[in-house]
């Protein structure tokens, strides 16, 4: 076994659990999150990349998830789908209570199910993955304007929805530090 199949090991026991989190965050469902990880695993490792180290490894998975992700509602047509679903439900319908969210992580979770897929493509990888505009638009295949739509209407639509409240004083501030390179003139 050389080390790329060590590399391999150590990220599926190591970092499989936060893998699973983040496909989640993207399918909404236990169960596609887990053949999202599987995918990307795949075409991670069954490719011509070869990684020496976990972080890089993983680092490649989780883009290859959102990329999945997406190419995946563009070839099946999820959304039609999932608002096809939602609207055959009976309005009268009550929700499990074994399913109540009980934790902020559920409630982000619900919410983030109330984004349309691209914006809860955009915000993940804008605010979780940390990716710039550019790169989630290259990675999603939009314009940097459509990124900035996306992730814009997504934080204010998740801030609705979570109820957020903006600072009592919005006039909040701000005192520039000069960096040591500015110090040393």
């Amino acid at each position: 076994m050389g080390r790329h199949d060590d590399v391999l090991d150590e990220l599926v026991r190591d970092r499989y659990p936060a893998l699973l989190a983040r496909a989640r965050m993207l399918t909404q469902d236990p169960v596609a999150a887990q053949d999202l990880v599987q995918d990307a695993l795949v075409a991670t490792f069954a490719g011509r990349a070869r990684f020496t180290a976990v972080q890089a490894a993983e680092q490649y998975v989780r883009r290859a998830l959102a990329t999945r992700y997406v190419d995946g509602l563009r070839r099946r047509g999820r959304e039609r789908a999932g608002v096809e679903r939602l609207a055959a439900l009976p309005a009268d319908v009550a929700p499990d209570p074994a399913d109540t969210p009980t934790r902020l992580a559920d409630d982000v979770e619900a919410a983030l199910g109330a984004l349309t897929p691209q914006q809860r493509a955009c915000v993940v990888l804008r605010h979780v993955e940390d990716l710039s505009v550019h790169e989630t638009a290259r990675l999603l295949h939009l314009s940097d304007g459509a990124v900035k739509r996306y992730t814009s209407d997504a934080v204010r639509a998740l801030g609705v929805l979570l109820g957020a409240r903006p600072p009592v004083d919005p006039e909040v501030p701000v005192h520039l530090v000069p960096t040591p390179e500015a110090r040393r003139g």
